[in-house]
C-alpha cells in the first residue's frame, strides 16, 4: 500500500568551485605548476602572463558577458555531495570522454629509470642457459621483494611452470639457476635469507683470505650467536683474540644486507622543492611562497572582447550561438580557476604564518625547541577547518635556517614535565637518541634505564613509550646495539 510521509534531512553540498579550490590546496609547488599548464591547454580563454609587471585587473574578474539573451543555465546537479569530493580524484581524470592515449598531466613526469628487475633480466638474457631455465629465471627475478630477497618456494614455482606453462625444469637445475642469479650484480641478490646473502657475498669477495675464512665460519657455524651479538661465546668457541674477532666482525659489517636496495632509484637522492622559504632579515623572519616557476594566468583580452561584443544586427547562426555559449562557459571556468589560485595562495601563507608564530623558538634554536602542536591549534588560530590544515601541510615543505622540513613535522603531541611545561614528543625522541649515542657500546642502556634517565631530567615517561619512540627512530634493542 502506497503512503506519503515527509523527511527532513541536513546535507552538505560543495560547488564545483569549492571542489576545485580544495583540490588545488592539496597540490605542492611542482604539481601546481603542472596543473596550471594543463588548464592553459584546456581553456582557450586563459592565457599565461609573460610580463611580470602585468596583473589582471579586478574589472576582468568581475566582468561578465553582456548578452543576456544567452544565459547559461546553472543546474543544481552542478553541486556535489561531500562524499563525491572525498574520492580526491582530479577533475580532469574523471572526464568520461578522456582518450586512453591522452597523457596524464596532473603530475610532473619523472625521468626514465632502469629498475633493478630490468637490470637483472638483462644479465639473465646474457647467460647461455637453456630457454626453459631462462623462463624460470624470469619468474625468480619477478618474485624478489624490495630488499632483493627470494621468499617464494622454489619447488612450487617449478611445479607451476610445468603445470601451467608446460616448461619442465628439474629441482636440481632450478637450484643452479637460482645460484647463477645470486652472482649477478649486485652479488647476493635473490638469496632466501640474510645468512645465505652474506655468505654468497663473502665467497665472491676479494677481502683478506684469513679474515674471510673466519667470517664464513662465524656465519655458517655460529650464526645464531652472531645475530644475537654473543661475541664472548664466539670468541671462546673459535679461540680468537679480541682484536682478531673485531677485525672479522668489521669485515662482515662491510657486506650489504639488502642488495635489492642498490637499484638506481636508491642511488639517487630525492630532490625536494620547498613550497615556502623562510629567511631571517634584520631580526625578522620573512615568509616567501616559492612559486616563481608557477605560471601567472589571466583572461585573454581577445576572447573577452569576443564574449562582450554587442554587434547583433544580423541574424546569429546556430554555430555562432554555440561558440558564444562555449566561450561564456570557459570564461566562467577561467574566473573560478584564477580566484581559486589566489585563494590558495592566501590560505597557504596564512597557515605558514601561524606555524611560524607558534613554533618561533624552533626557527630560533632548532629541533629541541619544538613545541607540542596539533592541527586544531592552527585551525582555531586562523579560523579554518581542521581538514583544510591537513590538506595544506600534507606533502608540502618549508626551507628555513634550520633546514628543509615537511610541514607535518611541526605537529606533534606533548608530555608534561616536572616544571609544569609541555615538551614535544619529537624533542623526547631527540633526547632518547642522544642518550643512546652517549651510552657505553659494550654495555648499552635498556629501555627501562633510558626511562629512568628521562625521569631524572623531569620527563615522566613509561618504558613501553621509550620502546615505541626507539622503534620509530629505527634503533634496535640494547642486546643488538652491543659492540666490541
Amino acid at each position: 500500500m502506497l503512503s506519503l510521509h515527509q523527511k527532513l534531512s541536513l546535507q552538505q553540498k560543495l560547488s564545483p568551485q569549492q571542489i576545485q579550490y580544495q583540490k588545488l590546496l592539496q597540490l605542492n609547488t611542482m604539481a601546481m605548476e603542472q596543473r596550471i599548464k594543463t588548464e592553459l591547454e584546456l581553456n582557450p580563454v586563459l592565457e599565461e602572463v609573460l610580463d611580470e609587471d602585468y596583473e589582471m585587473t579586478q574589472e576582468q574578474l568581475d566582468s561578465s558577458p553582456e548578452d543576456s539573451s544567452e544565459e547559461i543555465q546553472t543546474d543544481n546537479n552542478d553541486e556535489f555531495d561531500v562524499e563525491d569530493f572525498m574520492n580526491d580524484g582530479d577533475l580532469d581524470n574523471d572526464r568520461v570522454n578522456k582518450s586512453p592515449d591522452e597523457e596524464d598531466k596532473t603530475r610532473p613526469l619523472a625521468p626514465m629509470k632502469i629498475s633493478n628487475t630490468e637490470r637483472l633480466l638483462e644479465q639473465l638474457h646474457m647467460t647461455d642457459l637453456p630457454e626453459e631455465q631462462i623462463i624460470l629465471g624470469e619468474v625468480i627475478i619477478s618474485s624478489l621483494d624490495k630488499d632483493g630477497y627470494f621468499r617464494e618456494d622454489l619447488s612450487k614455482i617449478v611445479e607451476d611452470l610445468k603445470l601451467f606453462e608446460h616448461v619442465e625444469v628439474s629441482l636440481k637445475d632450478a637450484e643452479k639457476v637460482l645460484k647463477t642469479i645470486q652472482l649477478f650484480d649486485p652479488v647476493g641478490i635473490a638469496c632466501r635469507n640474510l645468512q645465505e646473502c652474506l655468505l654468497v657475498q663473502l665467497r665472491n669477495s676479494s677481502y683478506d683470505t684469513y679474515y674471510t675464512f673466519l667470517a664464513e665460519k662465524i656465519l655458517s657455524e655460529h650464526y645464531d650467536d652472531f645475530v644475537n651479538k654473543r661475541f664472548d661465546a664466539i670468541q671462546t668457541k673459535l679461540d680468537l683474540t679480541r682484536d682478531t674477532l673485531k677485525k672479522t666482525l668489521n669485515l662482515i659489517q662491510k657486506l650489504n644486507p639488502k642488495p635489492g636496495a642498490t637499484s638506481l632509484d636508491a642511488d639517487e637522492t630525492n630532490q625536494i622543492t620547498p613550497d615556502f622559504i623562510i629567511e631571517k632579515r634584520d631580526g625578522n623572519y620573512i615568509i616567501t611562497l616559492n612559486d616563481r616557476s608557477v605560471p601567472s594566468v589571466t583572461i585573454s583580452q581577445t576572447y573577452l572582447e569576443m564574449i562582450n561584443s554587442k554587434k547583433r544586427k544580423r541574424k546569429i547562426s546556430k554555430v555562432e550561438k554555440d561558440t558564444h555559449k562555449f566561450l561564456r562557459e570557459k570564461f566562467e571556468s577561467a574566473k573560478w580557476f584564477i580566484a581559486c589560485i589566489q585563494q590558495r595562495r592566501e590560505t597557504l601563507m596564512k597557515i605558514m604564518r601561524a606555524i611560524l608564530e607558534k613554533q618561533y623558538q624552533f626557527f630560533e634554536e632548532g629541533p629541541k625547541a619544538l613545541k607540542p602542536m596539533i592541527y586544531k591549534d592552527i585551525a582555531d588560530e586562523i579560523g579554518m577547518d581542521i581538514s583544510t590544515i591537513s590538506r595544506v601541510v600534507n606533502g608540502k615543505y618549508v626551507q628555513s635556517p634550520q633546514g628543509i622540513h615537511e610541514l607535518k613535522y611541526f605537529f606533534s603531541e606533548g608530555l608534561s614535565t616536572d616544571g609544569g611545561s609541555e615538551v614535544s614528543n619529537k624533542h623526547i625522541r631527540i633526547l632518547i637518541k642522544e642518550i643512546i649515542d652517549s651510552e657505553t657500546k659494550n654495555k648499552p642502556y635498556s629501555d627501562d634505564k633510558i626511562a629512568k634517565i628521562l625521569v631524572e631530567k623531569g620527563i615522566h615517561i613509561a618504558r613501553r613509550t621509550v620502546a615505541k619512540y626507539r622503534e620509530q627512530l629505527k634503533i634496535p634493542v640494547a642486546r643488538l646495539r652491543k659492540e666490541l
